[in-house]
């Protein structure tokens, strides 16, 4: 099995925020519609969607404030167990050990795992529980 088999599109792309409050405005000033904001330790995460596009943006860290501020794209997976497989089996450029999680995401956590690309683009695949 090829980790493309475990694909099913694109989940979401990452933005770091300066300010939270005032890019979850921004982006619903676009037509974004407020999905959810969670807990990620001591911070939060916000998801905005605009059709099927979702935006994951979250405080916390230092966004680069230039062009290239995208921190990495998400793709939805239906099993992380088999698409981790599949990555490592196909020696890919795994940027994790093991599989992560973030159990306060949504109502049941996601599990996910990121792959470095070419140009040192963080690709995540990830799964909804």
């Amino acid at each position: 099995m090829m980790i493309q088999d475990t694909i099913t599109g694109i989940s979401h792309i990452g933005i770091p925020a300066k300010d939270l409050d005032d890019t979850i405005a921004f982006y619903q000033r676009l037509g974004f519609k407020l999905l959810g904001i969670f807990q990620n330790g001591a911070n939060r995460c916000a998801f905005v969607q605009l059709h099927d596009l979702m935006i994951e943006t979250w405080e916390g860290g230092q966004p680069p404030l230039r062009a290239g501020a995208i921190n990495h794209v998400s793709l939805n997976t239906t099993d992380v167990d088999q698409a981790f497989a599949a990555a490592k089996a196909q020696h890919l450029p795994l940027l994790d050990e093991t599989i992560q999680s973030i159990p306060s995401f949504w109502d049941h956590g996601i599990r996910f795992f990121n792959i470095l690309g070419p140009n040192h683009e963080t690709i995540e695949v990830c799964q909804k529980l």
